[in-house]
C-alpha cells in the first residue's frame, strides 16, 4: 500500500536526503584519499591514530554510499525491512562518523608529532636516499620552509658550512643553498609550518563529519517516519 498525504513530503525529502547522502559519500572517500596520499608524504605509514584516521574516513564514505543505495531501493519499494535497516545502519554511521570527529580533534596534536619524528628521520637520510631528498625538496619548496625547527637543522645533516638544500632558497637555483645569505633563505621551519596546515585540515574534516551527522540525524526521523506509515498501511491490510 502506497503512502499517502505528509507521508509524500516526507517520503520527497528522504528522496533528497538520499542524494544528499550519495554526495557527502563520495566526498568523504575523496577526503580521505586526499588526507591518505598527503600523510604517505609526511608521515612514515603504520598503524598509528594519525594514519589511521583516513582508513576510516574512506570506509565511512564507502558504507554511507552503500546504505543510501538500501535507502532509496526502500523508500522506493516502500519495503519495510529495507527501511528498518536503512535506519539502523544509518544511526551507527553517524555514531562512528561523531567518534572519528572527536578522535581527529583529540588526536591532532599526535599527528604533528609522529610529522616531527618522521621529518627529522627523513633529514637524516636526505644525503644518501634521491627519493628521500625529492620529498623534503618538494615539501621545502611547497610550503617555503627549511628544516625541521629551522634552517639551522641542517647544519647538523649537511657537514659542509653554511651549507642548506637549495629547496629553502627563496629563488631556488642550482647551488643557491651553498654560502647563503640568510635573507635568501626560507628560515621557519616545516614542521610548524606543514604541522599547522596539516591541523587546520584535520579540524575541517571534523567539523565535516559533525555537519554530516546532523543531516544524517533528519534521515533518520524521515526514515522513522515512513516505516511507520508502511507499517500502519500492513496492518490497515
Amino acid at each position: 500500500m502506497a503512502v499517502e498525504g505528509g507521508m509524500k513530503c516526507v517520503k520527497f525529502l528522504l528522496y533528497v536526503l538520499l542524494l544528499a547522502f550519495c554526495a557527502f559519500a563520495v566526498g568523504l572517500i575523496t577526503v580521505g584519499i586526499g588526507a591518505q596520499l598527503v600523510l604517505n608524504q609526511t608521515i612514515t605509514p603504520g598503524a598509528t591514530p594519525g594514519s589511521l584516521l583516513p582508513v576510516v574516513i574512506i570506509a565511512v564514505g564507502a558504507f554511507l554510499f552503500l546504505v543510501a543505495f538500501v535507502g532509496c531501493c526502500g523508500a522506493c519499494k516502500e519495503n519495510y525491512c529495507l527501511m528498518i535497516t536503512f535506519a539502523i545502519f544509518l544511526s551507527l554511521i553517524m555514531l562512528v562518523e561523531v567518534a572519528a570527529a572527536i578522535a581527529g580533534y583529540v588526536f591532532r596534536d599526535k599527528v604533528i608529532s609522529e610529522f616531527n619524528k618522521d621529518f627529522r628521520q627523513q633529514m637524516q637520510n636526505y644525503p644518501q636516499n634521491n627519493h628521500t631528498a625529492s620529498i623534503l625538496d618538494s615539501m621545502q619548496e611547497d610550503f617555503k620552509c627549511c628544516g625541521a625547527a629551522n634552517y639551522t637543522d641542517w647544519e647538523k645533516i649537511l657537514i659542509v658550512t653554511k651549507r642548506v638544500p637549495d629547496s629553502c632558497c627563496v629563488n631556488v637555483t642550482q647551488g643557491c643553498g651553498i654560502n647563503f645569505n640568510v635573507k635568501d633563505i626560507h628560515t621557519e621551519g616545516c614542521v610548524e609550518k606543514i604541522g599547522g596546515w596539516l591541523r587546520s585540515k584535520v579540524l575541517v574534516v571534523a567539523a565535516a563529519a559533525l555537519g554530516i551527522a546532523f543531516v544524517e540525524v533528519l534521515g533518520i526521523v524521515f526514515a522513522c517516519c515512513l516505516v511507520k506509515s508502511i507499517r500502519s498501511g500492513y496492518e490497515v491490510m
